[in-house]
Parts: structure tokens; C-alpha cells; sequence
């Protein structure tokens, strides 16, 4: 998950939800006397964490579902990841159905739960990364 966390949608979505905060923010931190780590940290980011957390969420869910890369980098059949492990359970002449539907269900209830937990962060913030202040 870790490397998907830098790409250009990542950039494109956070650019959005800072180009979307107001400038004055920053000048009014700048004199209290903050300087540009504390300007981020204590003021930029709390009102960006919900573009943060779409971000997390949707990436959880794009490196959950990568298929090609673990199959790519990982040789170990005991060391596959779920939905790659799913692929080598389709047989060229028979497939167990049932084996299959359950393992998927098993894939998708994490992301399912971690969506219902986070569901309220997650809409604002999708609904948030393309207003304009």
C-alpha cells in the first residue's frame, strides 16, 4: 500500500483540498510566529483529514485489489495475497465455485468494514476535493 500512497491521483486529490483552504489561514499562523512545520501540522492538516482519509481508503482499496503486481514479485504460493490467491484456485478444466464465492466474500469484508467505520470521513472528503473556496 505503501508506494500506491505517492501517486498522481493522490497529488491530484490533496492539491484540491489545499488549493480549496484560504490563504489567510496561513497568514494569520505566519504572524502569531509559526513557522512552516506548525502552520502544517496543527492548521493545514486537521482540515484536510478527511481528503486524507478518502485517500487512505481508496488506496487501501486499489493495492487490496492489485492483482498483477503480487503476482509479479511474489514466487511463494504460501506467501500469495488473497485476490492473487483466488486466481490459482481457477483450474484450466474445473474451478470449485463455492471455495471461490467464499474466498471472495472474505476479500471484500475488510474493505467493507473499514468503509462502514470511516463511511462519514469518506464522503466529505470525496465530496469535498473539487470545491473551490
Amino acid at each position: 500500500m505503501i508506494p500506491n500512497l505517492f501517486s498522481a491521483f493522490g497529488t491530484f486529490l490533496l492539491r484540491q483540498f489545499f488549493m480549496a483552504l484560504p490563504g489567510e489561514l496561513e497568514d494569520a499562523a505566519r504572524l502569531d510566529g509559526c513557522n512552516h512545520f506548525v502552520i502544517y501540522s496543527r492548521i493545514m492538516l486537521p482540515l484536510v483529514r478527511s481528503g486524507l482519509v478518502a485517500l487512505g481508503i481508496l488506496t487501501l482499496r486499489f493495492a487490496w485489489n492489485d492483482l498483477m503486481w503480487p503476482l509479479i514479485v511474489n514466487t511463494s504460493t504460501e506467501k500469495m495475497t488473497l485476490s492473487a490467491g483466488l486466481s490459482f484456485m481457477q483450474g484450466q478444466y474445473a474451478t470449485d465455485y463455492p471455495t471461490m464465492m467464499a474466498g471472495a466474500v472474505m476479500a471484500v469484508l475488510p474493505l467493507l468494514v473499514m468503509f462502514a467505520i470511516f463511511q462519514r470521513q469518506f464522503i466529505e472528503g470525496v465530496a469535498m476535493s473539487g470545491i473551490k473556496g
